[in-house]
């Protein structure tokens, strides 16, 4: 096991004076909010109800009429029933994070991370693209010898270069990741997932498949496509009930031959909506299962934490960092259930990537999580805090989970 995970965990304790201040700063000038959706609310004037949802509510329902024209600071209402909006959590980890990589190894532009093992973490570079094997060297995580020093440059199923690579998994199934555009035509954004083969000793991976989702989505600006990644087995979503929108009855994986034995869930930064996919391993075909609202105004990454059953949703400093967790509820629907803030030692910084270590990882109660920053700011993409090894489990989470 890694070395840098044998420190003491620390306990996340937050000054609520200096949220209150931050709550009770004047309001920034005003500006267009027609197309946007209101992601600062203070429903009860009180800290701790700064939120990073867009009018999210408790049961993880949405609240029409409240996605346009008001003000940040409003005080506003979800429907009848629902309950009110999700107030920002405490981090559920320690306070503490520290930077994870030597200075300027990586540059800007490191978005996507997924955990293999505790052992192995990938990342992805978005521009230019590459993917990089990172092992524990001490403290810090540093590219894996072998070919892997430089990264490997990434390269669509024809072979041209580059796709905007943001998001990375590793599923029983390959590695996939997750693409805004093509680099090579700026302006342009056809988001699509790809699958590459990570055990080639080429120096550079071309896809081995490749899914062009851009007709099942909105249009969207060339930098506002596909950011996060994560993969649920099958096992999971039919133990939980998961419901399956096109079919309007339960998640049947036998209705999808050739999609393997999970289903793709990814992010579209512009709107904050996740997209569930089956994927025809053997070819480009897909059928979207579900969509569903992350609870933020932009998904900038996204990890699956089988342990507890929670997927978990990332803004980055459009969002002051904020997370949300999402659960199957009784309609068989994922929906958020907590709204956190970031760890008090996180900056606002532009993370594009977060990781959770697999539960094997846990000492202490905690484990390891990576964010990466995609601006390097002050010369480090990597930054690693702790997040505790239990928390609100999903009913019937672990039971085929795949618990890592």
């Amino acid at each position: 096991m890694p070395t840098h995970w044998h420190r003491a965990a620390q306990i996340a304790a937050v000054a609520l004076s200096v949220l209150a201040v931050g709550l009770s700063a004047a309001p920034a000038p005003a500006h267009d909010r027609s197309s946007e959706r209101i992601h600062e609310v203070d429903p009860s004037g009180g800290p701790g109800d700064r939120i990073g949802l867009d009018g999210g509510c408790a049961d993880g329902t949405a609240a029409p009429g409240i996605t346009t024209a008001a003000a940040e600071g409003v005080a506003l209402a979800c429907t009848a029933g629902s309950g009110k909006v999700l107030p920002n959590e405490v981090w559920p980890g320690g306070a503490s994070v520290t930077e994870a990589d030597t200075a300027n190894l990586f540059g800007g532009n490191l978005s996507g991370l997924s955990f293999e093992s505790t052992d192995v973490l990938w990342a992805v570079n978005n521009g230019p693209a590459k993917l990089y094997r990172l092992v524990p060297d001490g403290p810090l995580w540093s590219p894996d010898k072998g070919g892997w020093s430089s990264g490997k440059a990434l390269r669509y199923a024809t072979g041209s270069a580059e796709p905007d690579a943001e998001g990375v998994v590793v599923t029983p199934d390959g590695l996939f990741v997750s693409t805004e555009g093509d680099n090579g035509q700026l302006g342009t954004g056809t988001p699509k997932i790809l699958r590459f083969d990570a055990s080639s000793t080429a120096s550079s991976l071309t896809a081995t498949g490749e899914w062009n989702v851009s007709s099942d989505l909105p249009s969207v600006p060339a930098n506002k496509g596909l950011e996060g990644i994560v993969w649920i087995p099958d096992t999971f979503l039919t133990s939980q009930g998961f419901r399956d929108e096109r079919t309007a009855a339960l998640y049947d994986p036998a209705s999808y031959p050739g999609h393997g034995t999970g289903l793709f869930f990814t992010g579209l930064e512009t709107s904050g909506t996740i997209y569930a996919y089956a994927l025809d391993l053997s070819g480009g075909g897909f059928t979207r299962v579900a969509s569903f609202d992350s609870g933020l105004l932009s998904v900038m990454a996204m990890e699956w934490e089988p342990a507890t059953g929670r997927l978990w949703a990332a803004c980055d400093n459009h969002c002051q960092g904020g997370m949300t967790t999402l659960g199957i509820n009784a309609q068989g629907q994922f929906a958020a259930t907590h709204a956190y803030d970031r760890p008090i030692g996180l900056p606002d910084y532009n993370h594009e990537g977060f990781a959770i270590a697999p539960q094997a990882a846990c000492i202490g109660g905690q484990k390891p999580v990576i964010w990466a920053d995609d601006k390097n700011n002050g010369g480090h993409a990597l930054r690693a805090g702790t997040l505790d090894c239990t928390g609100p489990v999903t009913s019937g989470a672990g039971s085929g989970a795949g618990a890592r």
